[in-house]
């Protein structure tokens, strides 16, 4: 009933600190798969989504204090797609891989949205780890091995000396601690959407294997802010 209550409230506009403490106490309840059960559904889902901006249109992220809001609902994504089998299958039907693709997009080149991003690419790991068709959805639908091959070369800060060579910089700073998130989270998509990616087929596949390989050498040269990050990263 409390889950209910909070999702009504969330249903309705409210003002962006309630919206965030709503969702911040969603979060710690959805941790909790008996709770789940009975908001596990196709409406609650959706009020969710929209509140992470996860939708068609592609309008960019303009109002940054909305930011803190998005982060919610994707971390509540999170632990309920984790949690729910139902909600697992929910995500089909509501096409959330090719929502989760076209916000990664509206991240592309903006300022302040790492936390976004993380949280984005956090959730189509899970969404490629626990459901195989969304898994063959993100490699042959959705060029799910662009977006996110895209994804982790920005938070790498990869720049390019020739076509597959990526610019070896001894002297850069090391990653920040979100940008080396966004990067460990890109990679384990990236890993279950080309799982099966034995045979390539046409030019497009083989440049685009190419060039994800030269981005995981630049990677295993790229250090993070801490030893421990360093190691998870590689």
């Amino acid at each position: 009933k409390l889950c209910e209550g909070i999702l009504n409230i969330l249903e309705k506009d409210t003002k962006t600190s309630c919206q965030v403490a709503c969702l911040e106490a969603l979060r710690i309840l959805s941790r909790d798969k008996k709770v789940l059960v009975p908001v596990t559904t196709k409406r609650n889902m959706q009020i969710l989504m929209r509140l992470a901006k996860l939708d068609d249109v592609e309008d960019p992220l303009e109002r940054v204090s909305e930011f803190p809001v998005i982060v919610e609902a994707l971390k509540c994504l999170c632990n309920i797609i984790f949690n729910s089998s139902v909600a697992q299958k929910l995500s089909l039907e509501l096409n959330l891989a090719a929502m989760l693709c076209n916000l990664l997009q509206k991240c592309k080149d903006q300022q302040c949205v790492d936390d976004i991003k993380c949280f984005d690419l956090r959730l189509l790991f899970l969404l490629s780890l626990l459901h195989t068709d969304i898994r063959s959805q993100l490699r042959q639908e959705l060029q799910g091995v662009q977006v996110l091959t895209q994804a982790l070369e920005s938070s790498l800060r990869v720049r390019w000396t020739e076509e597959y060579k990526a610019a070896e910089d001894r002297d850069r700073p090391p990653l920040s601690l979100q940008e080396t998130d966004c990067a460990i989270e890109a990679l384990k998509a990236l890993f279950n959407v080309t799982l099966d990616s034995w045979n390539v087929h046409s030019k497009t596949e083989s440049h685009q294997f190419r060039y994800m390989a030269a981005i995981l050498r630049h990677c295993l040269l790229t250090t993070g802010p801490t030893e421990d990050k360093t190691e998870e990263l590689h």
